[in-house]
């Protein structure tokens, strides 16, 4: 923890409106100028107690506070290296690192998410009957099985597809991890709009992690092993730009070479690739596919991880207002968390959970008829709010909006795959 970087704090409180946990509790330790003092008194020597590793684990990282924050107070930086002390010296009780080994022993590897795919559906009407007993053993787990998206069919993508037309630019596609195994209709989806837009898009076989998950938990040696397997993997494909279409991902990417610092030739590496958002890449390279008509409403979220962390907010309202017949509604409180924030509702279930059913009753306030999102955490966290309360709700990532109106495909096959009850929509309810 960087005692300059803490000294820039002058406890002004601007962060305290703009922070989930202070929202949810009014808890001074669980605002970002509580933990920054918190962090204070261990550089100057206080031990690192559970208490005090409380509160730095309740934090949801996202970044709301940087955009409030009139100071300049970088607390993306100060949160990150206080959860890497944490996991440096704190001692976890055995059930928390159990449980946390699991996850980061299942997630982060394409191939394991990828043989839950069996039991998941095996589990989707079992879910209901089981969350009782699964809330008894652990939270957590009953949090694991409430967020599982219904399981989908296999997309294989090519390892390169053309342009169409004439080459505009030549990109290489990040994957992911629970991109790629839960939501492969997202990567389909954004090789389409890349090559009807005049990319020649590379997907490179293999890839892995690109150590989102484990930088934000504060696990900084596993995320530069996945970071440098990315890099390596897109060098070795032959591309200096990589496209980005889940926003934790994206803005991980972004800050290898600070991640990397400690070696500067991988630092260098990380530099030499751009990594970008689909929304911002788009937006750059201007539209020359013709837009069809795509009569539908759509509630737009903006992902944490791509409006605070990346700044990215103006770019995926752009490209959905190219779309003609399409009407987007903005969501009230957009800036607060939804919950979802990586792993946050796995370890922080009951936090997440009183977070996403306070966005999905934001989202369902607006009559719209879909939900569109750029992170898939964000996806399972709202739709999940939104089963409780008996609600259907159609969600689909902007890639998949954009390809629809490209092709010329009907409203009705957006997030049609998604859908868990036979309720009526929130634009239902509405008329």
């Amino acid at each position: 923890m960087n005692p300059e970087l803490i000294n820039d704090c002058v406890h002004c409180g601007f962060c305290l409106p703009a922070c989930p946990t202070y929202t949810l509790w009014g808890e001074e330790m669980d605002s970002p100028r509580g933990r920054i003092h918190l962090m204070k008194q261990y550089v100057e020597g206080t031990a690192l107690t559970p208490e005090m590793a409380g509160h730095f684990d309740a934090c949801l990282g996202c970044m709301a506070c940087v955009s409030a924050c009139p100071s300049g107070v970088q607390y993306d930086r100060l949160i990150e290296s206080a959860r890497a002390e944490v996991e440096r010296v704190h001692r976890r009780p055995v059930a928390d690192r159990a449980f946390r080994a699991l996850v980061f022993g299942l997630f982060p590897y394409p191939r394991r998410l990828r043989a839950l795919r069996l039991p998941l559906r095996l589990g989707e009407r079992l879910t209901p009957r089981l969350r009782p007993l699964l809330e008894r053993l652990d939270p957590r787990l009953a949090a694991m099985a409430e967020l599982a998206p219904p399981v989908t069919r296999r997309v294989r993508l090519p390892r390169r597809v053309a342009a169409r037309g004439e080459r505009r630019a030549t990109v290489g596609v990040l994957t992911g991890c629970v991109q790629g195994e839960f939501f492969p209709g997202v990567n389909a989806a954004t090789v389409r709009v890349l090559a009807m837009e005049g990319c020649e898009v590379v997907i490179p076989p293999g890839q892995g992690c690109c150590g989102a998950l484990s930088v934000h938990s504060g696990r900084a040696e596993e995320a530069a092993g996945f970071a440098r397997r990315t890099i390596e993997t897109f060098e070795r494909a032959g591309v200096d730009t990589v496209i980005v279409n889940a926003a934790g991902c994206g803005s991980s990417t972004k800050e290898y070479a600070e991640l990397l610092a400690a070696d500067p030739a991988w630092a260098a590496r990380a530099r030499a690739l751009r990594f970008a958002d689909l929304a911002e890449f788009l937006a750059e390279l201007g539209p020359v596919a013709e837009r069809h008509p795509l009569p539908v409403t759509v509630a737009y979220h903006d992902a944490c991880h791509l409006a605070h962390a990346q700044g990215i907010r103006a770019q995926p309202r752009a490209l959905l207002a190219t779309i003609p017949g399409l009407r987007l509604r903005e969501v009230p409180d957009a800036a607060m968390c939804c919950g979802s924030a990586g792993t946050y509702n796995l370890f922080q279930p009951l936090a997440a959970r009183d977070l996403g059913d306070r966005k999905a009753e934001q989202v369902l306030s607006v009559g719209a008829d879909l939900l569109v999102s750029a992170n898939p955490g964000c996806t399972m966290q709202i739709a999940a709010a939104a089963r409780r309360r008996g609600e259907r709700i159609r969600v689909a990532h902007t890639a998949e909006v954009l390809d629809a109106s490209l092709r010329g495909l009907p409203p009705t096959t957006l997030g049609r795959a998604r859908e868990h009850t036979s309720g009526p929509t929130s634009a239902e309810r509405a008329q």
